[in-house]
């Protein structure tokens, strides 16, 4: 009886666990991501490899040469002719061991292909296309090669994989250009199908990946719902895996965070730029070309040096984020000799200093005169590791604000790690250094100080705007308790015995306010000033024949920043209540030019705001006051402004290129909340 239950209850056992409903990663707990994450904020640095069909025509294209990856849509090649690139696509000098070789010995610690970019070819054999690697003359899978060679090499194997594709018969839309290419049938569901198809081959056929990077979610056609089923469906299919942003939409342009907090994805991806200040609390990676494009392009020879590159690593690595670097190979699969030169005198420096950078946090202060920190937690203390690139000439390098007992330092590139005599002076802590620096890039000196490191930041001196008409307040703050603030009034340098700050300051003249802060009468940090204005607001006018509403022209055009409108004729003209034209979010390709007045309905200082997508400018009684000019996400500028009761003239001009469409304007007065100006504070007159 019991040998026949047996494989009843298997087969019972096997049906309940292949009813079991998939995981909703997006719930995952601050651990389990902390966990999954751990390997990438170790690793730091990775390469990035665009490579497809594009790189046969390396380029050029009817004599134009600044092409690469997107050269179908910026040359405006019909299907039909991009697709004879296929037959021409035979890289017979590709060698998966050698690349995976180069990135290691540079120092990186990831690989990220492109498995498919926005043209729709893959690197891969796919059973849900013929248009990739196996239809061409190579007929190799580039990506399973590649996949062999990190595994026996210990590198991490990624994918990029675009959302877009400008192939496939069923995504939507279509390229503005593609008046002949037919949507008829077209069904954007079966793409998601496809798409996901694609996307369980490269999961289930290439072994463990470690980052799935999106991109191409920019479009209308694709939404927040979608990307959080596309996480979901990828973290089912390998649960550690790590996926950047692009899964979702909302991305603020190249700056590269989602703005929407319930967003899926792991990291944000900063393009082609280093946030300022990095991006507290997140992680995020800047990805990077070596010269101005990601796929190859035969005529740029625009090369990073190895200097702006190590550099922009030690920016990235102290201010807590990754730092992927793009390599464009040939159509003959090789990587372009100055990308290999500058791997390998990467990797050099590196193979010293490597230290620094694997494993770090983001440095403790906020800004250092002659370089850069990374840290890290060490037995009862912190190592800082001062990247520096100004070296002293004066062989006294000053670490400003440490309030920590040093215990230690000495050059990484020292063997012997021979001790660098160090003092406690006022404003920090004082490393003796050699005459010379060890090295011409960035020398590295690693000091190890006891317990979590201690930085007095000069203290932040905040005003409700730098302008006031009769009377304003003034708030200075620090970043700890140990030390006090003390300030002055009349442009001198705070002192010992300079008043003691304890609770904001009523201003009601211009004045100029300098604070630094003190610990048993000593100086910890250096000196803040700011000046705060007394202005006369700008009269208000009264024009009684205005009407509600504001005049505006519609251009249609493919612009990269805001048109001059001179000489150009408007498609649609005629008067708004609000910016609803602008904000259509099926148009793209135009330019709206909005005129008029704004009311102010009393005497005050107005925080003014424009919002856009892509950019604008704000013009108040003729005078530019925000250029949020250029092509990006949404992004918000802002200016102050002392503006008395009455009608003031306004103009915004906007630009919309493609992707999502925003505009609006904000203001708020003093402390209160910034907030839509309502569409009944606009007027017109004609």
């Amino acid at each position: 009886m019991k040998s026949r239950l047996l494989p009843v209850l298997l087969l019972m056992l096997l049906f309940i666990s292949c009813q079991q409903k998939p995981v909703d990663y997006l719930k995952e707990t601050k651990a389990d991501k902390d966990a999954r994450m751990e390997w990438w904020r170790e690793a730091r640095f990775g390469m990035f490899i665009h490579w497809g069909l594009y790189a046969v025509p390396a380029g050029e294209w009817k004599g134009q040469t600044n092409h690469a990856e997107w050269i179908r849509e910026s040359a405006q090649i019909p299907l039909e002719e991009y697709d004879k690139f296929v037959g021409q696509f035979n890289p017979v000098k590709f060698n998966a061991d050698d690349w995976v070789r180069m990135a290691k010995n540079a120092g990186m610690k990831y690989i990220v292909i492109t498995s498919k970019h926005h043209d729709g070819f893959g690197l891969f054999d796919s059973k849900q296309t013929d248009f990739d690697v196996m239809s061409t003359p190579f007929k190799r899978d580039i990506l399973k090669e590649l996949s062999k060679a990190c595994e026996k090499q210990g590198m991490t194997f990624c994918f990029y994989h675009s959302i877009m594709d400008w192939h496939n018969p069923d995504y939507l839309p279509r390229r503005s250009w593609e008046t002949t290419r037919s949507t008829k049938g077209a069904d954007f569901n079966r793409y998601r199908s496809y798409l996901k198809a694609q996307l369980k081959e490269l999961l289930t056929h290439y072994g463990k990946l470690g980052v799935l990077w999106f991109d191409g979610e920019w479009e209308n056609t694709w939404t927040s719902e979608y990307g959080k089923d596309l996480y979901n469906y990828v973290r089912n299919l390998q649960p550690d895996i790590i996926i950047n942003n692009r899964v979702t939409v909302g991305r603020s342009g190249m700056a590269g965070m989602t703005q929407d907090s319930e967003f899926a994805g792991d990291f944000g991806t900063p393009e082609q730029e280093i946030p300022a200040t990095g991006i507290p609390g997140a992680d995020w990676e800047s990805c990077m070309t070596m010269n101005d494009h990601w796929g190859y392009n035969k005529n740029d020879k625009n090369f990073k040096t190895t200097e702006q590159i190590l550099r922009m690593l030690a920016d990235i690595a102290s201010k807590g984020g990754n730092y992927l670097l793009n390599i464009g190979p040939t159509a003959d699969g090789v990587f372009p000799q100055e990308s290999i030169d500058r791997l390998q005198e990467i990797g050099a420096w590196m193979k010293t200093n490597g230290e620094s950078i694997y494993s770090t946090q983001a440095s403790p202060f906020k800004n250092l005169p002659w370089g850069r920190c990374t840290q890290k937690k060490m037995t009862g203390g912190t190592r800082l590791y001062l990247h520096v690139l100004d070296w002293p000439a004066d062989q006294n390098l000053m670490v400003p604000g440490l309030g920590n007992k040093p215990i230690r330092a000495y050059l990484l590139s020292d063997t012997n790690q021979e001790e660098l005599p160090m003092t406690v002076e006022s404003g920090g802590i004082a490393i003796q250094v050699p005459y010379k620096a060890p090295d011409a890039i960035n020398s590295v000196i690693a000091v190890d100080i006891e317990g979590d490191p201690a930085v007095y930041d000069a203290p932040e001196i905040t005003a409700i705007a730098g302008i006031f008409i009769d009377q304003t307040e003034v708030a200075i703050k620090k970043n700890e308790t140990l030390s006090e603030i003390r300030y002055t009034l009349d442009g001198t340098v705070p002192t010992s015995l300079s008043t003691v700050y304890t609770s904001p300051l009523k201003v009601t003249e211009t004045i100029t306010i300098t604070a630094a802060c003190f610990k048993d009468g000593r100086a910890m940090t250096g000196n803040t000033s700011l000046t705060v204005n007394k202005v006369i607001p700008v009269s208000g006018r009264q024009v009684p024949q205005a009407k509600p509403g504001l005049l505006f022209n519609l251009y249609r055009g493919d612009w990269d920043k805001v048109p001059d409108y001179n000489g150009l004729n408007p498609n649609l003209s005629g008067i708004a209540t609000d910016f609803s034209l602008a904000n259509k979010a099926s148009d793209e390709k135009f330019s709206i030019d909005y005129q008029g007045f704004i009311n102010i309905p009393a005497d005050g200082i107005y925080t003014l705001s424009l919002n856009s997508d892509d950019g604008s400018k704000l013009y108040i009684v003729e005078k530019l006051v925000i250029d949020n000019d250029g092509l990006h996400g949404p992004a918000t500028k802002s200016a102050d402004l002392a503006l008395g009761k009455g009608l003031h003239s306004i103009r915004i001009s906007f630009f919309e290129k493609s992707g999502g469409n925003n505009l609006e304007l904000l203001w708020k007065t003093g402390n209160g909340k910034s907030e839509q100006v309502p569409k009944e504070s606009f007027f017109y007159y004609r």
